[in-house]
């Protein structure tokens, strides 16, 4: 039973990503990149954890950890970049 549900994950999670790659690309400013970028880090994030949990590997959970600092930190100096132009002080 547990195996439907990951599946269902993974079909679910991947079509969340199609949608931010077209927001992407069709995103009318730079706001509206930067939130779909965010939003396929988390998406991403997401896939790694239900990988985690369909191997039973405590690895994956570690990575996604990391990925997920990564993103926060890259989305924080992309905005400090559009408000101010400069993301270095």
């Amino acid at each position: 039973m547990i195996e439907y549900a990951i599946y269902y994950a993974y079909v679910a999670i991947s079509l969340g990503l199609l949608l931010n790659l077209w927001r992407l690309f069709k995103g009318p400013g730079s706001v509206d990149r930067v939130l779909a970028v965010d939003t396929m880090v988390i998406n991403i994030i997401a896939l790694i954890i239900v990988y985690g949990i369909q191997t039973g590997s405590t690895m994956y959970f570690e990575a996604a950890l990391l990925l997920a600092m990564f993103g926060f930190i890259s989305t924080v100096a992309y905005c400090k970049f559009i408000l101010r132009g400069d993301v270095i002080e």
